[in-house]
């Protein structure tokens, strides 16, 4: 009786769930309707353009002289453009490397600035001076414009717009780093960390980063559809991925001299940047309600 007594006592309460964290924010994110339907709109893209080698029957860069501005078809779903040339082939081979643009983007403006914005705000003083007035003069230029500037600069290719995209978007990610760390370097836990002689290294990357992850998932979640947007409209302008390598921006550059006579040049690949960017949205918003405390579950 005695044993059944304490194992009794050791049952969590009626109507209480026994989750972790991470296990309550997979929860919220589950019952988050425009994350299940971006998430399951972004896999079915990122499954289109990982697979087009098998899905397209026809070279994204291959002419077909005899087939130029072709309307939607049975052989050709979304059509032709001058040169014809599949678009649906097009417009899947280009997903290829406007998703990549996004996703390395965000990945060097992440890595830099949290970097940054971890140390402006753990140590303070000269250095916090130093690294904000830096962050102060990329925010002086509009994303797009010192995206551009930097392009011209260092010439139109893939790996130049990836940077120049990046680099953008670090002043977004300092400062949210930044400000994250200046609410928590005077807590309990980081106070008792130096005391127990841990270094600065190890208080930044051990202790004060792990919980500067969540607004940072949800930043950079956004973040990968603005970089979509803003590569895309540098090859628009015709410094980033040039033709005839298919990419959704340039796409929608040659097709805009035939929106009268045959829209479907043009219309698809901006369908296909509207998707893209709603899907990652919808997903971004449905990660910061879960990762909110603020809300009940």
């Amino acid at each position: 009786m005695i044993k059944s007594s304490a194992a009794g006592l050791r049952r969590p309460w009626p109507g209480r769930a026994d989750r972790s964290p991470a296990r309550e924010i997979l929860r919220r994110l589950g019952r988050s309707r425009s994350a299940l339907v971006g998430g399951a709109l972004l896999l079915a893209i990122a499954l289109a353009v990982i697979l087009a080698p098998a899905l397209t029957p026809y070279n994204p860069i291959k002419t077909n002289q005899r087939s130029p501005l072709d309307p939607p078809s049975a052989a050709h779903p979304m059509g032709t453009d001058r040169f014809g040339r599949d678009i649906l082939s097009r417009i899947l081979w280009g997903g290829r490397l406007s998703m990549a643009v996004g996703v390395v983007a965000v990945g060097i403006a992440a890595c830099s600035g949290v970097v940054l914005g971890l140390i402006s705000g753990y140590y303070g003083r000269r250095t916090d001076v130093v690294i904000m007035r830096l962050v102060d003069l990329l925010l002086a230029f509009p994303g797009i414009l010192l995206a551009l500037a930097i392009v011209a600069t260092l010439g139109a290719t893939l790996p130049n717009l990836m940077i120049a995209v990046g680099i953008s978007a670090i002043p977004e990610y300092v400062r949210v780093a930044r400000g994250t760390v200046l609410s928590l370097k005077e807590r309990e836990f980081v106070l008792a960390a130096r005391v127990v002689g841990c270094s600065d290294q190890a208080i930044i990357f051990r202790h004060i980063l792990p919980n500067v992850t969540a607004p940072l998932t949800v930043l950079a979640t956004l973040g990968i559809a603005a970089a979509i947007i803003t590569g895309s409209a540098l090859s628009f302008l015709g410094l980033g991925i040039r033709p005839p390598t298919p990419e959704w921006g340039n796409m929608l550059a040659e097709g805009r001299e035939f929106l009268r006579h045959a829209w479907w040049v043009a219309f698809f690949p901006g369908l296909a940047i509207m998707l893209a960017v709603l899907s990652i949205n919808l997903l971004g918003d449905g990660l910061r309600d879960a990762f909110d405390p603020r809300l009940r579950p």
